[in-house]
C-alpha cells in the first residue's frame, strides 16, 4: 500500500535531521509570517501511521496581530464597492482552481480522503467563491413605505471582523463558503483551519488571501487553544464555525459572554428511513453512499438506518454485498473505494461504538474489525438489531458504519428518526407522495432529503437544530447572517 504525498509546501519547512515537515507560518496583513511559538502539535499519516507534520500553533501575540490586521483593514474593505469585492473573489476562485491538484494531494495526505474526491473538493471551493461573487451583488437592504416627504430604508452592513473556524473532514467547501460569505458582504476575516488538516487548510486559506488586499483575510494556524484566543478577542464581532458540537458549545459560551454573534454548524447523527415498496438494490446503494463515502466522515453521513420490515431482508442482503465488494486501501489508488479514517483517535471511537453494540446484542453482518498493518483503516461495516440505548445510534460514530434498526411501519421509522439530540439532516426513501410530504413536515432537522442521500439545488439555506448548531450555514441566508441591519430615516433639512 503506497501513498503519493505532495511535495512540502513553500511554508511547510523540514527541520534539519528530520523528514517531518514543520508548519509554523501564518498569513497576516498580506505577508507570510514565521511563528515564534514553542508549543508543537504532531500529526501522523492516516495511511502509514508515521509522523507527517509538526504544527506550531500561533502564540497569543500572533493571534492579536492577525485580529489587529483585520480590524485595520475593515473600514477600507467595507467601503470597497461590491463589484470590486466580487472581482477579488473571482480572482481567488481562479487561483484555487489552478491549484486544485496540489490542494487535493495535500488533503489526501493529511486526512486519507480519496485523491479524486479531494481534488473535486478543491474545485467545489472554487465554485463556491465564484457563486458568492455573484449572489453577493444582490439586494443590500430594502425601502420602507413611509412619508412621501422622507426616505426610509433598512441597510445591511457588515459586522466587521469575522472569525472563521473550520473542520478537517471537508475543509475546502466549509472554509470557502464561510470566508466568501463574510468577504463579499464587506467583513474582514481571521481564519483558523483545523489542526487535523492543518496543511491543506493553510494552503487553501493563503491561496485565497493572496488574491485580496492586505489584512482582509488573515490565516493563523493552531489548535483549540488558538481558536479560543481568536473567539475571545473583543474585536471579533461574529464567529462562524463548522465542527464538533462540543467545540461549538464552547465557542458559543465564550463569544456569547461578550455579546458576539455566533453561526455554527456542528455534529450530526443523520438518519435514513427506508419505506416499503422501494427497490432494495437502489435503497442499499443510497445507504452505502451515505454511510461509506469519505469513510463515513461527513457531517451529513448516514449514521442511523431504519428499514421497513417488508424490505429489510432484501436491503440488508444487498448492502452487505456492496460493503464486501468495496476495496479498502491507499487513497491515491484509483481502485480504492474506501480510504483510512483520519487518525487513530477517530479509529478508536469507531471501534468502541461497534464493539459495544455487538456486546449489547447487535449482529455484525460484515466488517467490524480494523485492518492489519499500519494506518487507521477500518472496513465498511453493517450492524443489524441496533437499539436506541447503543452509542452507535446516539453518539457521532463518524466512520463507515451502517447501524440498522428494523421498523414495522413508516410512522415508527419517522418517529425514531426524530429522536436524539442532533438535528442536522435526514433522508427518506419512499414511493409514496403522502409519506414524502409527511417527512418534510415532521422531521425536525435542517435539511430533509427525499429519495436521494446527497444532492440539492444551489441557493438553498438551512438552520441546524438542537446540538447540530444554530444559524444558516450556507446559501443566501448565510449572506444575510454575515450582516447587521440598520434603519435610516431621512427628511429634508430646514434651510435658513
Amino acid at each position: 500500500m503506497t501513498l503519493t504525498s505532495p511535495a512540502p509546501a513553500a511554508d511547510a519547512t523540514t527541520a534539519a535531521g528530520s523528514s517531518t515537515p514543520r508548519l509554523a507560518t501564518h498569513y497576516v496583513d498580506g505577508e507570510h509570517v514565521t511563528g515564534t511559538g514553542e508549543r508543537e502539535v504532531g500529526r501522523v499519516s492516516p495511511v502509514t501511521g508515521e509522523p507527517s507534520l509538526v504544527l506550531v500553533p500561533a502564540t497569543p501575540d500572533e493571534v492579536d496581530a492577525a485580529v489587529a490586521a483585520a480590524d485595520r483593514a475593515r473600514t477600507a474593505w467595507r467601503r470597497t464597492s461590491p463589484g470590486d469585492r466580487a472581482a477579488a473573489l473571482r480572482t481567488a476562485a481562479a487561483a484555487v482552481r489552478a491549484a486544485a491538484d496540489e490542494l487535493g494531494a495535500a488533503l489526501t495526505a493529511s486526512t486519507g480522503r480519496l485523491l479524486g474526491q479531494s481534488t473535486g473538493s478543491a474545485l467545489v471551493a472554487a465554485e463556491i467563491l465564484e457563486e458568492a461573487a455573484t449572489t453577493g451583488l444582490g439586494a443590500t437592504g430594502r425601502t420602507l413605505a413611509g412619508s412621501t416627504t422622507a426616505v426610509d430604508v433598512v441597510r445591511r452592513e457588515p459586522h466587521g471582523v469575522v472569525a472563521v473556524i473550520t473542520p478537517w473532514n471537508d475543509p475546502y467547501p466549509a472554509a470557502a463558503g464561510l470566508i466568501a460569505a463574510a468577504l463579499v458582504t464587506g467583513n474582514t476575516v481571521v481564519h483558523k483551519p483545523s489542526e487535523r488538516s492543518a496543511l491543506p487548510g493553510w494552503e487553501l486559506g493563503r491561496t485565497i488571501a493572496e488574491a485580496l488586499p492586505a489584512g482582509v483575510l488573515n490565516v493563523v494556524n493552531g489548535d483549540g487553544e488558538t481558536g479560543q484566543a481568536i473567539v475571545a478577542d473583543p474585536r471579533v464581532a461574529l464567529v462562524a464555525q463548522v465542527g464538533s458540537s462540543a467545540t461549538g458549545r464552547r465557542i458559543a459560551a465564550v463569544a456569547g459572554a461578550r455579546g458576539a454573534r455566533v453561526l455554527r454548524e456542528n455534529g450530526g447523527k443523520d438518519p435514513i428511513v427506508v419505506d416499503a415498496g422501494v427497490d432494495p438494490a437502489w435503497a442499499a446503494q443510497q445507504i452505502s453512499i451515505g454511510a461509506f463515502v469519505n469513510t463515513g466522515q461527513l457531517c451529513t453521513s448516514v449514521e442511523r438506518v431504519y428499514l421497513h420490515e417488508d424490505v429489510a431482508d432484501a436491503v440488508v442482503t444487498e448492502l452487505v454485498a456492496i460493503a464486501e465488494g468495496m476495496k479498502v486501501g491507499a487513497p491515491d489508488d484509483d481502485a480504492t473505494d474506501l480510504g483510512p479514517l483520519v487518525d487513530a483517535q477517530q479509529l478508536a471511537v469507531v471501534e468502541a461504538h461497534v464493539d459495544a453494540a455487538v456486546r449489547s446484542g447487535a449482529e455484525l453482518r460484515t466488517g467490524g474489525l480494523r485492518l492489519d498493518g499500519p494506518g487507521a483503516f477500518y472496513p465498511p461495516t453493517v450492524l443489524e438489531g441496533c437499539t436506541v440505548d447503543m452509542d452507535v445510534m446516539t453518539e457521532e460514530t463518524f466512520g463507515p458504519v451502517a447501524a440498522i434498526t428494523r421498523v414495522p411501519d413508516f410512522d415508527t421509522g419517522l418517529a425514531l428518526a426524530n429522536e436524539g439530540r442532533y438535528g442536522l439532516a435526514a433522508t427518506v426513501l419512499t414511493p409514496r407522495l403522502d409519506h414524502a410530504l409527511l417527512a418534510a413536515e415532521e422531521l425536525e432537522v435542517g435539511t430533509v432529503k427525499i429519495n436521494a442521500v446527497f444532492g440539492g439545488a444551489p441557493g438553498g439555506s438551512a438552520d441546524p437544530r438542537r446540538d447540530s448548531g444554530a444559524g444558516a450555514g450556507y446559501g443566501p441566508d448565510l449572506l444575510a447572517a454575515m450582516t447587521v441591519l440598520k434603519a435610516v430615516h431621512l427628511e429634508p433639512a430646514v434651510v435658513a
